[in-house]
């Protein structure tokens, strides 16, 4: 007998797209289908599309079709999917001031089927402001300590699980030191102290300040000591220009190179490889995969202490990096978040770190890369957190049912005026 597959709709960044959000859906979505219990729906954004047109890979054929769109949809096209489909289940992910047009039709939507969301915040005060959306949410997963934390405090009574980023840790792993070796001489770096940053050119990752603050680092130690490898567009619209900084600062002779072309994950293992330290002093930051990554070739981090950055660079215990506090703390916003601290460190305070890391020992920082590629392993267990995700789908099909089997979900509710 045929058992009838799980039907999901799915919402977020291209599921095929590098994209931090595309590479974790793509994780989750490909080992669902794997089961053969499964079949998909993504709606995919985030993206310039060339083409329009209706997806399909060549291992999952119908069972997983995804759908380019602009944005991350309309309600229109949640509509028409689930009169035209009748998924079993919507699910989710990024931030949550892309989903009130979701959210403003929940009533619609969990009438028929449960809403998952997997959500990313990045810290606090307490964002109160979330609650209507949170309790408008069959089940939450979230992604860090913090915003398991932060659901918790605002919405006790939806159902949450903590489910972190994870990465196959056979693909970022620690190569031989003489393919590394061979690597750092072919693209003349062999003499060369790398700090390697892998992060969109975009105003959180303060792409231009690490630059900035590097030439000093390099005044202080020598031009001709140390390189800052980034890998990101240079002129990327929603950052800065930051060829335009080097040219200004002078530093045009190899301090700072660019890759800027895509990459395979062989090769990007490869640049955290050749690295000696890897750096990320964004503002505010969900999780972190490129320090994760980092970690899992074992190569210690500099981090802010801020989001899922600093449940990395430590266990509580043990230090796989050096994680830099906030020197200022100043509350921003917009009409859609109210409020949220944005978390700035000190120029003093990342140099401090650079010239530490510096002077560290070869065998220091290969101890500080081992234990944090042990705790990825321990604590991030990429074939176990996949089976967590087959578990909470399977659970909560079964629990909360869908359409004519529909259970857990109250049209309406008593309130006290």
């Amino acid at each position: 007998m045929t058992v009838e597959k799980i039907k999901i709709l799915t919402i977020s960044d291209h599921p095929l797209a590098p994209s931090g959000v595309g590479i974790q859906t793509g994780y989750i979505l490909q080992h669902l289908l794997r089961t053969g219990k499964y079949s998909i729906i993504s709606i995919a954004g985030a993206v310039r599309h060339e083409d329009y047109n209706p997806q399909k890979t060549k291992e999952f054929g119908d069972d997983w079709v995804i759908l380019p769109v602009d944005a991350y949809g309309d309600q229109n096209i949640i509509r028409t999917i689930m009169r035209q489909h009748k998924p079993d289940i919507l699910w989710f992910m990024t931030d949550p001031r892309f989903f009130g047009f979701l959210w403003d039709i929940e009533d619609e939507i969990r009438a028929h089927i449960p809403m998952i969301y997997y959500h990313v915040w990045d810290n606090i005060p307490y964002p109160v402001f979330n609650k209507p959306m949170y309790d408008s949410t069959d089940v939450i997963c979230t992604i860090s300590k913090i915003t398991d934390d932060i659901v918790e405090t605002v919405s006790p009574s939806v159902e949450r699980h903590y489910i972190p980023h994870i990465i196959p840790p056979n693909a970022f792993r620690k190569l031989p030191e003489d393919v590394v070796n061979k690597c750092r001489k072919e693209n003349n770096l062999d003499d060369k102290f790398i700090f390697f940053w892998n992060s969109r050119n975009a105003r959180r990752k303060m792409s231009g300040t690490i630059i900035w603050w590097f030439k000093e680092f390099l005044d202080e130690i020598g031009h001709d000591k140390a390189t800052l490898l980034m890998h990101t567009d240079p002129k990327d619209p929603h950052g800065q220009d930051l060829e335009a900084i080097i040219r200004t600062l002078g530093i045009v002779n190899g301090q700072i190179m660019f890759s800027t072309a895509k990459t395979s994950t062989e090769e990007l293992c490869t640049m955290y490889n050749m690295a000696d330290a890897t750096c990320c002093i964004s503002d505010a930051e969900g999780f972190g995969l490129s320090t994760f990554e980092s970690l899992a070739c074992e190569t210690p981090i500099i981090v802010t202490m801020t989001g899922g950055l600093q449940q990395q660079v430590t266990d509580g215990e043990e230090w796989f990096g050096i994680g830099i506090e906030p020197a200022s703390k100043a509350i921003i916003g917009s009409q859609q978040v109210p409020f949220i601290y944005e978390d700035r460190i000190s120029k003093e305070d990342f140099l401090r770190a650079m010239r530490t890391m510096y002077e560290m020992s070869a065998e220091e920082r290969d101890e500080m890369g081992r234990k944090g590629r042990e705790n990825i392993i321990k604590n991030y267990n990429f074939e176990e957190t996949l089976k967590r995700w087959d578990q909470i789908f399977s659970d909560v099909h079964r629990d909360h049912g869908s359409w004519e089997n529909r259970k857990k979900y109250k049209r309406w509710e008593i309130s006290a005026f």
